[in-house]
């Protein structure tokens, strides 16, 4: 209260509080071996971590003048209906519901169940069996969670999100003071052995910025700010560099005691630093990391629901996904299908092939949304746009997003990409029936479905619940 003392104060700590808090996840405990082993050594991975951020950073601000321009909750889902109309709306809304976010929970429970097993297998790497039970276990307990209590689900955040910050801050600072004794012979040579390829550089990105991602959640929070238009752009150029210089320093220490092969041979980066450096107390490693990615898993599940209700409002998707709980005002079908979807993509897949599986699906939308904000400055000129950004920045973001998706198609096609794209379009064939035409045989087979699901989870349209 001392320190934000007007509504200003108050809005910048609020503003970048929210950034740090959505963006530190697992991300930054998973993603340093994989941006390591595709960059090829320490300087171009350091390198690419710092360009996450700055990406990162300006796709925000392109956000941040989208949302301050088009204020409906939904985020893309609002911007890609404005701008291009219902087809790349509900293609986003199908892909997003589909695979972005059980994917998301998919991996980060991964991740958690990666960290949590560990110091049980001392010497080897956890079973994959193990792993696997242990983060549908996860998901099961923090789907549960959500659809009990709006409260409780914000009480398990508040205090991850403490714990998430302390282990960063652990790691880092002992990072710095074993760089003041002068372990730098891992960073000499820094650029020996980097990697040549095209497309490997663009899976390098693709880890980098999963541990960035969130980025563009911070739209949620423009009508609960006092001045956005100041406030907004602010808590990003200091909120997400503020993050770009915790991930880079948290790499540092990693080199500080781990060579480039320790550090790709270790189950658990984090906890092979821990096990060196905090060696007595290096049990507190794995136990924060995995308070930061349950944590994380449970922030994802949290948001899980808005867009299955906002889509399902505008009927593209199934009614009862954005039906809510009666009695506990939870939207608990979106959320139950969000965990089953989870936890049948943990059962054939490892994390790498779920984060290039996401990111390849991801940034098609992220290029999409920034082309809508250069598409509106011709088509919707009138519009009262508080926040504006240079041209140039939108304009880059759609370059970096082709070479993103294109890159490691091109360099080393493979055939997850090719049933990711027919996944995403196979969803016009659900939509020109049940969406454009609304044939009447679908809502006869629906209807039946949706009321004994409805009497099943005793829930009801939201507008019965106001």
């Amino acid at each position: 209260h001392m320190v934000c003392q007007d509504g200003n104060k108050r809005d910048e700590c609020i503003g970048i509080c929210l950034i740090v808090g959505t963006m530190i996840g697992s991300g930054i405990f998973i993603s340093p071996k994989s941006v390591l082993l595709y960059s090829g050594a320490v300087g171009p991975c350091l390198l690419i971590w710092a360009a996450c951020g700055v990406l990162a950073t300006l796709g925000a601000l392109c956000y941040a003048e989208l949302g301050t321009m088009i204020t409906k909750s939904g985020g893309e889902y609002s911007y890609l209906m404005e701008a291009y109309g219902p087809i790349p709306a509900y293609l986003f809304s199908w892909t997003t519901v589909m695979v972005l976010k059980p994917s998301s929970f998919a991996i980060i429970t991964l991740s958690f169940a990666k960290y949590a097993s560990t110091p049980f297998y001392p010497d080897c790497t956890p079973p994959e069996v193990v792993s696997k039970c242990l983060a549908a276990a996860a998901i099961l307990v923090i789907v549960t969670v959500n659809s009990l209590s709006v409260k409780l689900a914000s009480y398990v955040q508040n205090f991850f999100t403490a714990a998430k910050l302390l282990i960063i801050l652990i790691i880092v600072v002992a990072g710095i003071v074993l760089l003041a004794q002068g372990n730098t012979e891992n960073l000499t040579n820094a650029f020996d052995g980097t990697a040549q390829s095209f497309g490997a550089i663009g899976l390098a990105f693709y880890n980098g910025l999963w541990a960035y991602d969130g980025w563009n959640q911070l739209n949620f929070i423009t009508e609960e700010l006092i001045n956005p238009y100041r406030n907004l752009p602010l808590a990003i150029i200091i909120g997400i560099p503020l993050v770009g210089v915790c991930y880079v320093m948290v790499n540092v220490a990693y080199f500080t005691v781990m060579t480039t092969n320790e550090l790709l041979l270790s189950p658990a980066v984090a906890v092979t630093f821990g096990d060196r450096v905090l060696h007595p107390m290096s049990w507190i490693v794995p136990l924060f990391v995995v308070f930061s990615t349950f944590g994380s898993a449970n922030g994802s599940c949290f948001t899980a629901g808005r867009l299955a209700y906002v889509s399902g409002r505008e009927g593209h998707m199934v009614k009862i996904l954005s039906y809510i709980s009666l009695k506990r005002y939870t939207p608990a079908p979106a959320l139950i299908f969000n965990g089953l979807l989870a936890i049948i993509y943990i059962m054939p897949a490892d994390i790498n092939t779920l984060i290039n599986y996401f990111s390849f699906a991801q940034w098609m939308f992220y290029g999409m949304t920034a082309l809508c904000l250069i598409v509106m400055r011709f088509t919707k000129k009138e519009l009262h746009r508080p926040v504006k950004v240079p041209i140039v920045i939108p304009v880059l973001m759609v370059l970096v997003s082709c070479y993103l998706v294109l890159a490691p198609i091109i360099d080393k096609p493979q055939l997850e990409y090719l049933y990711c794209t027919i996944f995403i379009f196979g969803g016009l064939l659900l939509y020109y029936p049940f969406v454009h035409l609304k044939v009447n045989w679908a809502r006869k087979i629906m209807r039946p479905i949706t009321m004994h699901l409805q009497l099943l989870m005793e829930v009801v349209p939201p507008e019965k619940t106001e």
